[in-house]
């Protein structure tokens, strides 16, 4: 099978062409060249690229850079910013998934004549009864990606290869040392690529913004403090609040971008019984049952009823920040699978 490997130039990649190249298959690399900016804590730096590029050459295979600087700006960085302006916290790397990796690439991997593409991410394609494809949980639950893939369709998951799905991170870099790969001790990319440590969310956005002082009010209206950007407050946020002492924490309940006003709560009025959503979609057909839900990339699941667009909690449930995504999650063989997803609202959006 010709398989076009996307990779980062981490360990997970590096050994899903590893593995791929191993069982017999032609198997060419390419790592995707994304942000033109500052980059020291993602998958968009020169030295991630040259990693890629050293172990392709060690695996004998051939590597590629694809050039989606233009789309990443287009579909990833733009909405990113816009997000934070309207008063949502957006979610960049299910956006690039979406758009570049799981869209762009795959058309140019189709236009190129590859049978498929594969990743690094610790996720796995099943079969349902039927036969049809569907996103499960990673063998590896602290590393699972499902959440971060949810938006495959069936139609992208026929061509899609996940290698390193079935394995754990420690087996991912014990075979990364056996095969000899130079990523084999390389520590995981954790944050917005586009993002340096030294610059902070904040100073990226206030040099594409402009962030406004918002004060903080109780849910009586009383106001008890102040944020310098109300841009940088999200639904469930609790530290880097000027709000004085407490005896009880305090946790932002809701933000007015427009009105600048940013509302505190205690941890029971965090809690709420629904969710509103947009961009509701399923992958296969609706699921009318209840099913666990996620609402981060890394969080835990609950169970919920998607009743047209909304999520009616089992039990209360922290409120979800507009933007935020919600995967649907349902049982199947023992398997936990992804059958839909949509995106947290707020109403008025």
């Amino acid at each position: 099978m010709k398989v076009l490997v996307a990779m980062s130039g981490g360990v997970d990649s590096s050994v899903a062409a590893a593995l791929l190249a191993a069982d017999g298959h032609e198997v060419t690399g390419v790592t995707m060249k994304l942000w033109g900016g500052a980059s020291d804590t993602g998958c968009c730096s020169v030295s991630d690229v040259d990693d890629a590029r050293r172990v392709a050459d060690h695996l004998g295979i051939d590597h590629h850079v694809f050039n989606f600087g233009d789309d990443f700006e287009r579909f990833v960085v733009g909405p990113y910013v816009v997000d934070h302006q309207e008063g949502r916290t957006p979610n960049p790397c299910i956006e690039c998934n979406r758009h570049i990796k799981f869209d762009r690439l795959l058309e140019r991997a189709a236009a190129l004549d590859f049978d498929a593409v594969a990743t690094g991410h610790h996720a796995r394609v099943v079969r349902t009864g039927s036969g049809a494809p569907r996103l499960a949980r990673g063998a590896d639950r602290a590393k699972d990606q499902s959440y971060v893939l949810h938006m495959l369709s069936e139609e992208q998951l026929e061509c899609l290869l996940l290698p390193i799905g079935h394995l754990t991170k420690a087996d991912v870099r014990a075979m990364a040392e056996r095969f000899g790969l130079r990523t084999a001790a390389k520590p995981d990319s954790q944050d917005v690529c586009f993002i340096t440590s030294a610059q902070g969310r904040g100073a990226f956005l206030d040099e594409r913004i402009e962030l406004t002082p918002a004060e903080i009010v109780g849910t009586d209206g009383t106001r008890v403090g102040e944020v310098a950007g109300v841009q940088l407050v999200t639904i469930g946020q609790r530290k880097g609040l000027d709000i004085g002492g407490h005896p009880e924490p305090r946790y932002v309940i809701d933000v007015d971008v427009q009105g600048a006003r940013v509302t505190i709560g205690s941890a029971d009025e965090l809690l709420t019984d629904s969710t509103l959503l947009s961009d509701l979609a399923w992958t296969g057909a609706p699921v009318r049952q209840p099913v666990l839900v996620q609402a981060s990339a890394h969080g835990d699941v609950a169970e919920g009823t998607v009743v047209g667009t909304t999520v009616q909690w089992a039990t209360r449930h922290r409120r979800i920040a507009p933007g935020q995504s919600l995967v649907f999650y349902a049982a199947s063989n023992g398997e936990q699978v992804v059958v839909g997803g949509a995106t947290a609202d707020r109403p008025g959006d």
